[in-house]
């Protein structure tokens, strides 16, 4: 699996001499990310911002401050995974962004990331125009840059971003053909965020059989941050068809699956939750 965002581990000696992260703190990193691998979003958090206390505690210059900026937002990317304290992560997600935009060092590649993450709690507190509006600038910010391969990646995440934050606004057709147009070049892990969006976006246009069989096509495995996800848009094309046993029985597959990794308040949880609560009793 890997995440939008993901530090990479080549970074030269000669940037280390310039104030980039250091291998061994690079390293600290990387185990943060494998942690989120495996769904253990808690213990990745402790281990980021272990490193962020770390750097903030020594005295006088910190000749990397690239360093925190990385643990601070490994940090913060754990935590909104794990479904936690939004406020919070909006206000965290915010600074981050604020100090990136002011330097030109390292960490400013990630702004464009920093800026969907943030869009992503927006869609999460209930402000998806918000969240729309930060999706398009990114866009708009990636075009104009010269292209690169690695910008491919973010490229989709705020596609895959932009359409969830306009079906929370009940606007389903752009959605739907975002996820038709990037799905047959998209790479094996965009697959399933990408069909997601679609079944997401069908059963919004009240074409739940349609999204009931793209729901069935063969998808990857989902990440521990995607847990219950395309199960619940399944569940939610189920139930709009009144086939109320499966319906429930999906539901209760995609709770189960958030329940082994996301927190209980997570969004997608309280939502499964309440979609199980909408389904007439056998």
């Amino acid at each position: 699996m890997t995440y939008p965002g993901r530090i990479g581990m080549a970074t030269s000696w000669m940037a280390w001499a310039g104030g980039a992260p250091a291998p061994w703190h690079l390293a600290a990193l990387h185990e943060a990310y494998a942690l989120m691998d495996e769904g253990r979003f808690e213990d990745a958090e402790a281990r980021a911002r272990a490193l962020v206390s770390a750097r903030r505690s020594r005295t006088g210059r910190d000749r990397r401050p690239g360093t925190v900026w990385y643990a601070a937002y490994v940090a913060a990317l754990a935590a909104r995974a794990y479904g936690r304290q939004l406020p919070a992560l909006l206000v965290e997600f915010e600074a981050l962004i604020a100090e990136a935009e002011r330097t030109y060092d390292l960490h400013h590649g990630l702004l464009p990331l920093a800026r969907l993450n943030r869009a992503q709690v927006l869609i999460d507190e209930e402000r998806p125009g918000e969240a729309e509006a930060e999706a398009r600038d990114v866009l708009r910010a990636l075009a104009r840059r010269a292209h690169r391969a690695d910008d491919r990646q973010t490229e989709l995440s705020a596609l895959v971003c932009l359409g969830h934050a306009l079906c929370a606004q009940g606007r389903h057709e752009e959605p739907e053909s975002i996820a038709r147009a990037h799905l047959p070049r998209a790479a094996e892990d965009g697959v399933r965020p990408l069909r997601t969006l679609l079944v997401r976006s069908l059963s919004g246009l009240g074409r739940h059989e349609e999204a009931l069989a793209q729901s069935l096509k063969a998808v990857p495995e989902p990440p521990p941050h995607a847990a219950g996800h395309l199960e619940l848009h399944r569940a939610t094309a189920l139930h709009s068809l009144d086939r109320g046993d499966e319906a429930r029985a999906e539901a209760e597959r995609a709770l189960a699956s958030c329940e082994r990794y996301l927190h209980p308040a997570h969004p997608r949880a309280v939502a499964i939750r309440a979609l199980l609560s909408r389904i007439t009793p056998p």
